[in-house]
């Protein structure tokens, strides 16, 4: 039996997506972190996974906001990886992402891979309106999503990249000594007075 590191799988995943489906092409799978985070049960309510951009709009590291009297200067950590300088974190929440079927896993992942911003500048894809981060429609935002995974699909070798999903997270721990991913508590936003 062997142990299985799912974060690095996931990222494998994401670098082939990016590199073979045109809607990705601008990102570069090396700056994005993978984590996972725990949830108490795989129930099909809740977070499945979080995109957490490491930028403010226009890919600014810093942003000058007021409230009520206040002017404060919010500032975004800086992460690297590997030497790299990281601009999006994705969290997977585990059990629950990993006990749905193959097909709604993608379209989690391509969800989360598709708010980042096509500038890839560390601040997310935003869309007119009021609603900025879907569109006018999360439903219709998610219709693009299935449309995406189908395409991928259809992509020679994309089941030997999606193999390690095809199971719920029982099974995987019965096929693997151990199954292991990178931890990391969410990044928080520096807030100074100026």
């Amino acid at each position: 039996m062997t142990t299985l590191n799912l974060t690095a799988e996931i990222e494998r995943l994401i670098a082939d997506i990016t590199s073979r489906h045109e809607a990705f092409s601008h990102i570069d799978p090396s700056r994005i972190l993978v984590c996972i985070n725990s949830s108490r049960n795989s129930s099909e309510h809740g977070l499945f996974a979080k995109i957490h951009p490491l930028r403010f709009t226009a890919g600014e590291s810093t942003q000058t906001v007021k409230r009520g009297r206040q002017t404060l200067r919010c500032t975004m950590p800086e992460i690297a990886h590997q030497g790299r300088q990281i601009l999006y974190i994705i969290y997977f929440i585990i059990p629950r992402f990993m006990d749905r079927a193959l097909r709604d896993k993608l379209v989690t992942i391509f969800h989360e891979l598709y708010h980042i911003s096509p500038e890839f500048d560390g601040d997310i894809r935003r869309f007119p309106g009021r609603t900025f981060a879907h569109g006018g429609s999360a439903k219709r935002y998610n219709r693009l999503m299935e449309r995406f995974v189908d395409e991928y699909l259809l992509l020679p070798d994309s089941a030997e990249r999606t193999l390690f999903m095809e199971c719920g997270m029982a099974e995987l721990r019965g096929r693997h000594r151990a199954i292991v991913g990178r931890k990391m508590a969410m990044p928080k936003i520096r807030v100074e007075r100026v």
